[in-house]
C-alpha cells in the first residue's frame, strides 16, 4: 500500500500537478507509515510564519513589481546608457546592468525578461547587433541580479540555511560582480568585432538622465548602507525600501494609480510571496522527514565511499545543482535541496557561506541551461521565437557563465573576502 502511494504520488508529479501538493502529500503518506502525528505540518507552518525575516520575501517583492510597472525602467535605462553608451558595446553593458538590478528586486527572471525585454531588444538591433546576440543576452540577463541584495532567492537561501542574510548580502557582491564582468569583456569583444555604433558621451545628457531618475539611484545605497552601516535590520530595510518605492511611484513620478494599478500590482507580486511561502512550508515538512529518517546521512555514507577529496566534491555537485537549476524553480530548489546538501557539503569543509554562493550561481545558470530552462521559455514567448532558436543563443553565454562557475567554486575567498 505504501509503495502504490508513493507511485500515485510521483505519477501526479509528473502529470505537472503543482509541486507544493506532491510535498505536502507525500508528506502526509510518511509522517502517516511513521507513526508522526499530522499536526506536524502544521508545526512548520508556524515556524515560518514566526521567522521575523519572512517579512522581507513580501516587502521586497513589492517594491520590486512596482518599480518594474511604472517608468522606472526606462529612467534607468536612460542613466546607464547616457553613463556607458559611449563605450564600444556600451549598450550591451548597460543592457546587463539594468537587468541585474531590477532582478535583484523581483527576484524573478521572467519580470525582467518581460519588463525590459521590449525596450532592450530593439535598442541591441538598431546598435547593430545580431538577432542571436540580442536574444542570447536579453535571455541571460534575465537571471544575472539573483546574488545581489535583496535578491529573494539570497533571503530565502538564508531561511532554510540558518544562514546570517547580511553575511550572504555581502558574499553574493564579488561572485555577481564577475559575472557581469565576463559577460561585459564579451559584449565588448562583440562591440568591438561587429564596429557597433556608440553614442557620443554627453554631460548634459548625463545630467538630465541623472535628474530624471534622482528617486530611483538613492535606492540601492539607502537599503544596502542601512543594512550594512548597522542602521536598519533586513526586515526594516525592506520596510523601508517598499515605502520609499511606494511614495517615489505614486505620489513623486505618480507613474501608478492608487485606485486603478496597485491593487493589480500589489496582487500579482503577493501571488508570488503566496507560491514561495506555500512550497516553503510544505518542502520543510520533507525535509524535517527525510532528516529524521537520517537520508542526508545515508548519502553522506555513499559520497564518502566514491568521493575522498573536496576537489571531486565540488565538482560532482556542480554538475548535480545544474540539473537541478534546470529542471526546477530556484525557490523550490533551494527549499528542497539546502537542508540535504548542507550537512554533506559541511563534511567535506565546505563553509557555508560560499556553498550559498556556489549553489545560487549554479541555479542562476540553470535558468539557462537547455532543454527546459525557465528563461528560454519566456524568451521563446516574449520575442515570438521558437525555443529550439534561443537554445543556440545563449549557447555562447553558457558557456562564459560554466568557466565563471568555475572561478567561483575553486576560489572561495573570492565569496568571503569580507570575513
Amino acid at each position: 500500500m505504501e509503495a502504490f502511494l508513493y507511485i500515485f504520488i510521483l505519477g501526479l508529479a509528473i502529470l505537472g500537478t503543482p509541486i507544493f501538493v506532491v510535498m505536502i502529500l507525500f508528506s502526509a503518506v510518511a509522517f502517516s507509515f511513521a507513526d508522526i502525528e499530522l499536526s506536524a505540518l502544521a508545526i512548520e507552518v508556524y515556524k515560518i510564519a514566526s521567522a521575523p525575516t519572512l517579512l522581507t520575501i513580501p516587502l521586497f517583492t513589492f517594491a520590486g513589481y512596482m518599480m518594474a510597472e511604472a517608468k522606472s525602467p526606462q529612467r534607468l535605462l536612460r542613466l546607464a546608457q547616457a553613463s556607458f553608451g559611449w563605450l564600444p558595446g556600451g549598450v550591451a553593458i548597460v543592457s546587463l546592468i539594468i537587468c541585474a538590478f531590477f532582478t535583484a528586486f523581483t527576484g524573478a527572471s521572467g519580470v525582467t525578461i518581460i519588463a525590459l525585454g521590449g525596450l532592450l531588444y530593439p535598442m541591441l538591433l538598431k546598435e547593430k547587433y545580431s538577432e542571436k546576440f540580442s536574444l542570447g543576452l536579453i535571455t541571460t540577463s534575465g537571471s544575472l541580479g539573483l546574488l545581489f541584495p535583496p535578491s529573494l532567492p539570497i533571503i530565502l537561501y538564508g531561511i532554510v540555511a540558518k544562514v546570517n542574510i547580511d553575511d550572504l548580502f555581502l558574499a553574493g557582491l564579488v561572485p555577481g560582480m564577475i559575472l557581469i564582468l565576463i559577460l561585459s569583456m564579451y559584449s565588448l569583444y562583440k562591440g568591438d568585432r561587429n564596429f557597433t555604433r556608440t553614442q557620443k558621451f554627453s554631460v548634459n545628457e548625463l545630467k538630465s538622465s541623472f535628474f530624471a531618475a534622482r528617486y530611483e539611484v538613492p535606492l540601492p545605497f539607502i537599503v544596502l548602507g542601512g543594512i550594512y552601516g548597522g542602521f536598519m535590520t533586513p526586515t526594516e530595510a525592506s520596510a523601508i525600501c517598499a515605502f520609499y518605492v511606494f511614495i517615489m511611484e505614486c505620489f513623486l513620478y505618480k507613474d501608478i494609480s492608487l485606485s486603478r494599478d496597485l491593487p493589480r500590482v500589489m496582487k500579482e507580486s503577493m501571488s508570488l510571496v503566496g507560491a514561495i511561502i506555500l512550497i516553503l512550508c510544505c518542502a520543510l515538512a520533507v525535509t524535517n522527514y527525510l532528516v529524521d529518517e537520517e537520508v542526508p546521512v545515508r548519502i553522506l555514507e555513499l559520497m564518502k565511499s566514491l568521493i575522498d577529496d573536496k576537489f571531486t566534491f565540488l565538482l560532482c555537485l556542480n554538475i548535480f545543482l545544474l540539473v537541478v537549476g534546470a529542471m526546477m524553480d530556484i525557490f523550490s530548489a533551494i527549499i528542497v535541496v539546502v537542508p540535504l546538501i548542507l550537512p554533506i557539503a559541511t563534511e567535506f569543509g565546505v563553509d557555508p557561506i560560499h556553498l550559498a554562493i556556489i549553489f545560487l550561481t549554479n541555479l542562476e545558470i540553470g535558468y539557462i541551461t537547455p532543454p527546459v530552462g525557465i528563461n528560454l521559455f519566456i524568451s521563446s514567448f516574449r520575442f515570438n521565437k521558437s525555443v529550439t532558436q534561443i537554445y543556440k543563443d545563449v549557447v555562447p553565454f553558457l558557456l562564459l557563465l560554466l568557466g565563471a562557475l568555475i572561478i567561483i567554486t575553486y576560489i572561495p575567498w573570492l565569496s568571503l573576502l569580507w570575513f
